[in-house]
């Protein structure tokens, strides 16, 4: 039902999971495991399917946050849960909170999850292009130090997003890198096209975490939009010219 990350696999007070689109209630172009409250799927086959995916890290229902995200890079620090209805417009949450899932969707952005299992604090990131660029990983680090972790001893997995190879992207998204710092050109190859370029995102955010200082991160490799069967792609569905589309859900929890 879900994928884990081997490094966070191995923290016995965590629980994670990169959920995929399979495992649920949802029907049509949202099958089956559609965890997206912004997409016009059914709302109680959404809440279902969330609730699904508490019982499956958990063993039981327990907390549950997720957040109205906005592709900043705003975190939140978690104390309790919020209204379902009424989430915080932001791009991460930290928490030293037990019982509480941080929840992050995501349909091609890079989903992070992020523990410091010998402090206690867990961290979960929704990272698209705009937010890893204006630092939403550095920013959740941070936040989580501020909750008492430690930088060397935090671990992070980037879990399924649009691989290289599916990202294709114009002249003036390779621009906006580029201002930042020209070494971010290392992340575009070339595309197909004249004045087209392919992005890795993945690869991006890898260098992001690592640059911050951590010690300890992966990423799971897969591919968002070729995977049909496993993943929803925001990117596929306009390609398709399909009226909506799903969202799975990654997320973490201290046990």
């Amino acid at each position: 039902m879900f994928h884990s990350a081997p490094n966070l696999a191995r923290l016995s007070s965590i629980a994670h999971g990169f959920f995929g689109r399979s495992g649920g209630v949802s029907e049509g172009i949202y099958a089956s495991l559609n965890c997206g409250s912004g997409s016009d799927d059914v709302g109680a086959h959404v809440r279902e399917n969330q609730r699904r995916c508490q019982v499956a890290l958990a063993g039981r229902e327990v907390g549950f946050c997720k957040l109205y995200q906005i592709h900043s890079n705003e975190v939140v620090v978690v104390q309790s849960p919020w209204p379902r209805d009424n989430p915080p417009k932001a791009d991460a949450m930290v928490t030293v909170q037990p019982d509480i899932v941080l929840g992050i969707l995501t349909a091609d952005c890079a989903p992070v999850l992020f523990a410091d299992a010998q402090a206690g604090v867990i961290g979960a990131a929704h990272a698209g292009w705009k937010g890893a660029l204006s630092g939403i990983c550095e920013r959740t680090i941070a936040a989580m130090e501020s909750q008492g972790a430690t930088r060397s001893a935090i671990r992070a997995a980037v879990g399924p997003c649009i691989a290289q190879d599916s990202y294709e992207v114009g002249e003036e998204f390779l621009a906006q890198f580029m201002m930042v710092h020209p070494l971010f050109g290392t992340f575009f190859t070339e595309g197909a096209r004249e004045g087209y370029y392919h992005f890795d995102l993945e690869g991006f955010v890898l260098h992001q975490l690592s640059q911050s200082g951590l010690q300890d991160v992966m990423a799971l490799g897969m591919d968002t939009y070729s995977d049909e069967d496993e993943f929803f792609s925001y990117r596929r569905k306009t390609h398709r010219g399909e009226a909506d589309y799903g969202r799975q859900l990654s997320a973490i929890m201290l046990k």
